[in-house]
This record gives C-alpha cells, sequence and structure tokens, in this order.
C-alpha cells in the first residue's frame, strides 16, 4: 500500500501547494502523516499516525520518528508557505492580514523531554494554574470563512519558549511578526495579542505592521512629546505626565459606538486619547481605548487597549480584538480533535516540530474543508440528532470528521473501486461510526 493511494485526491491538491518544502521522499513521509494523524481516532503519537495512515506493517516506525528528529524541512518555512496559501485561497487580494500572539502549554512528562519544566499553564483546571509541559508561542492568522458567522485562527507559526532561555515570549513573537511581514510585505498585517505581550521588543516593528493590546493596569501614559523650543539641549521625549487608564477614565467623555463581538451586535461606551506608552513602546504614538459596557454588562470592569494602529475605527479595533479569544478556541480543539502535544518525542528537533506540525494539520483540515469539503447541507445532517437542533454551521470537529472519512473511502476504494470485498465494507462501516462517535460537535 502507497502513500498516494490513501490520501485524497482533494486533501492531496492542498499538500501540493506544501511541496517545495521538503525533499520528494519527505514529502510522501509528509503527506502520509497527515493523513495518519487526520484519520487516526485514538492517541496521536508518531507511530499512532503510522497506524492512521494504515502504514504501520508497510513503513518502519523510525522513518516516521525520522521526519519529525533529523529529516531535513523547517516548520517555520513550512508556516510561512502556509500562510501565503491562506492568503492566495481565503483571502481577498491585497486584503489586510489579522494575525493573533498567544502561547499555550502542552503537557509533557519525563525527565529527559527537551524544553519541559513546571511553567504557567492557563488551560489548567483548579485554583493552581501550573503544569509540566513544552510552551509554544504561536502566531496565527485570523480568518472569515463565508460558511461561518465567527471567525477562525489558523496557526503559521509556533516557537518552543523556554524558562530562563535566551529569548523572552514577547522577543519570539516579535521576532515572528517581522518574519510573517516581510513575506507579506505588501499587505497590512494587524496583530492582536493579550496584556502579557508588551514591552520593548515590540518598538520598531515593521511600517506595514499595527499592533493592539490589553493595558495592564499599571502602565502608565504620557502626553505625546511638546514641539521643539528652539533652545540648546536635547528636545523632550514625551509629555506631562497622564496616568493609568484606571485614573484617565474619569477625565474623558465616553460615547456610545457599536461593536460586532462573539457573534453579537453590541452597543458600548468609547473614550479614546493619543499618547505615548513610553515605558513600552517609547516614542511611537499610540492610541488608548477605554471600553465600558452598557446593558446588562454594565458591571464588569473598564477595558484599557493600546494600539498603534491610528487609522481604523475605535469600534473595530474593539471587535478585532475581541476576536483574539479564537485562538484558545484552536488550540482547544486542536488538542481534543487532532491530538495536539501528544507525540512523544524527546530530542530537541522532536519537540520542536511535533507541535506545530499538529497546529499546521488543524489549518490544512479548515483549508480543504473551505476548497473541498463544505456542503451546505452539513450542518442540516448533524441537526437530526435530538441535542444539535439549533445547529447552524459546521463546527471543527464537523469538518474533521468529513476530512476523516473522506480519507476512509479513499482507501477504501483504492485496493479494488469495483468490488471492496466484505471485510473491507465493516471495516470503513465501523471506522465511520468511530469517527462519528469521536465528534461530538
Amino acid at each position: 500500500m502507497l502513500p498516494a493511494s490513501t490520501v485524497p485526491g482533494s486533501l492531496l491538491a492542498v499538500l501540493e501547494k506544501l511541496k517545495g518544502c521538503f525533499t520528494t521522499p519527505t514529502f510522501t513521509t509528509f503527506t502520509a502523516l497527515v493523513t495518519g494523524m487526520i484519520a487516526q481516532t485514538g492517541r496521536r503519537t508518531v507511530t499512532g499516525m503510522l497506524t492512521g495512515a494504515g502504514l504501520e506493517r508497510w513503513w518502519p516506525h523510525d522513518r516516521a520518528h525520522s521526519f519529525f528528529s533529523r529529516a531535513a524541512w523547517d516548520p517555520e518555512i513550512l508556516g510561512i508557505v502556509l500562510s501565503h496559501v491562506i492568503a492566495r485561497v481565503l483571502l481577498d487580494d491585497g486584503a489586510p492580514l489579522v494575525a493573533v500572539v498567544d502561547d499555550t502549554l502542552f503537557k509533557r512528562c519525563g525527565k529527559k523531554v527537551f524544553g519541559a519544566f513546571w511553567q504557567h499553564d492557563g488551560a489548567a483546571r483548579g485554583p493552581r494554574p501550573i503544569g509540566r509541559g513544552c510552551c509554544f508561542v504561536v502566531l496565527g492568522l485570523r480568518v472569515r470563512l463565508p460558511f461561518l458567522a465567527r471567525s477562525v485562527c489558523l496557526p503559521v507559526m509556533a516557537r518552543l519558549w523556554r524558562p530562563g532561555g535566551e529569548k523572552s515570549k514577547v522577543e519570539l513573537a516579535a521576532s515572528m511578526i517581522r518574519m510573517l511581514s516581510a513575506c507579506h510585505g505588501h499587505r497590512k498585517l494587524h496583530v492582536v495579542a493579550d496584556a502579557a505581550y508588551h514591552g520593548r521588543a515590540l518598538r520598531h516593528l515593521p511600517a506595514n505592521v499595527t499592533f493592539t493590546t490589553r493595558l495592564p493596569a499599571s502602565a502608565v501614559l504620557y502626553g505625546l512629546a511638546p514641539p521643539k523650543t528652539g533652545r540648546p539641549g536635547r528636545p523632550r521625549l514625551k509629555g506631562d505626565r497622564l496616568g493609568t487608564a484606571a485614573g484617565l477614565a474619569g477625565q474623558l467623555t465616553f460615547r456610545p459606538a457599536e461593536a460586532d463581538r462573539y457573534r453579537r451586535h453590541e452597543t458600548v461606551l468609547l473614550a479614546e486619547l493619543r499618547c505615548l506608552w513610553y515605558g513600552s513602546l517609547h516614542t511611537q504614538t499610540v492610541r488608548v481605548l477605554l471600553v465600558r459596557e452598557t446593558g446588562k454588562n454594565a458591571g464588569k470592569p473598564l477595558l484599557a487597549l493600546v494600539t498603534t494602529d491610528l487609522t481604523t475605527p475605535a469600534g473595530q479595533l474593539v471587535a478585532r480584538y475581541a476576536d483574539r479569544w479564537q485562538v484558545e478556541c484552536t488550540f482547544a480543539e486542536a488538542r481534543e480533535h487532532l491530538g495536539a502535544g501528544q507525540a512523544q518525542s524527546r530530542t530537541r528537533h522532536g519537540v520542536e516540530r511535533t507541535v506545530p506540525f499538529a497546529l499546521y494539520c488543524y489549518t490544512i483540515t479548515v483549508i480543504w474543508y473551505a476548497l473541498h469539503g463544505h456542503h451546505p447541507n452539513d450542518a442540516a445532517d448533524r441537526r437530526r440528532s435530538p441535542w444539535y437542533v439549533t445547529k447552524t454551521e459546521p463546527s471543527f470537529a464537523d469538518m474533521a470528521a468529513k476530512l476523516r472519512r473522506t480519507v476512509i473511502a479513499a482507501r477504501i476504494s483504492a485496493a479494488d473501486p469495483a468490488q471492496p470485498t466484505p471485510d473491507e465494507i465493516r471495516a470503513v462501516q465501523h471506522a465511520w461510526a468511530t469517527a462519528s462517535a469521536d465528534t461530538p460537535g
């Protein structure tokens, strides 16, 4: 059984767009492992991917392990090529890119796992948000698809961060932003992150990049630098001290504004100020947006956003920041439906490649579904179950299940399209039922 015969033609058409990142033998292994990760319903370890591809009896398991630990391919180049595919097939020509930056912990045990430490885990349950594992800083592109009311975040870069390492999370994020910007220099790049991402590393980003984040409560703002006086000496770099966002809230005028957030059209109260965040972004002019909720959410704390985007309307900036939450959904779905982080590699190359590979499989699945898999009746088919009567659009679980079924169908028909054997029919029926049971929607 050869990999080409087990990979559906529609999926291979997507993977062919990434062929330039690999040698010919490595690309063959890549297509098989992508197919195996998607088709596998059990653990997505490295050998689990091989089993999912149906090649456990044909290939030595070292071939799969070698792909991650020794083969000549770069996950960052693969991600950049994937970002160009997204821009070409899912976005309008010349449309700006909206990127989201965040980090997440993939839990690992074992003393010899490279990069595994006890560290903060934002997804941990319980009063102590810590865990032992490998932390990755991830950059994803936010994309709106015509058949979804919500946006999706598609990972295109991921770098391992180690406590006490040479670079901080913010420095890793800034490096990835600059790399993505250089590869899409003709497009505007709007980057969104949470309050943990700020500091000197984000100074002097490329001219086509804007950065939006939540303003820390302790951040001190200053007025714009006054005009030069013509007197001897260095001119002032900043104006008078304005104070924190909470202190400024009582001095600014709030006005109603419309914002689309969390699939709802809402009215919020906005106050805006142009100033300097001298401690973080130095002398770069920024906009600070103070957001107060209205209606039943009126009691929520004040939201303070800071952005280097000086032209986009305030309501759209609030909506852009709210869409940052989609990266958290991506992390959860990649773990649950694709087994991201389950690969048990211990070496440096293995650890640094398996997680980006799994996240890229998430992106590949969405691209495949948008180009080849979507059908208007997909959501209606799921509504046949009594607990999905309100379902109006496909979830990522539906996308992965449909691709998994396509892989299973291609594998059965590859042997003899005219006359499948009774065992093959029972196998595909069993796999189909398992795929459905594995995707609760």
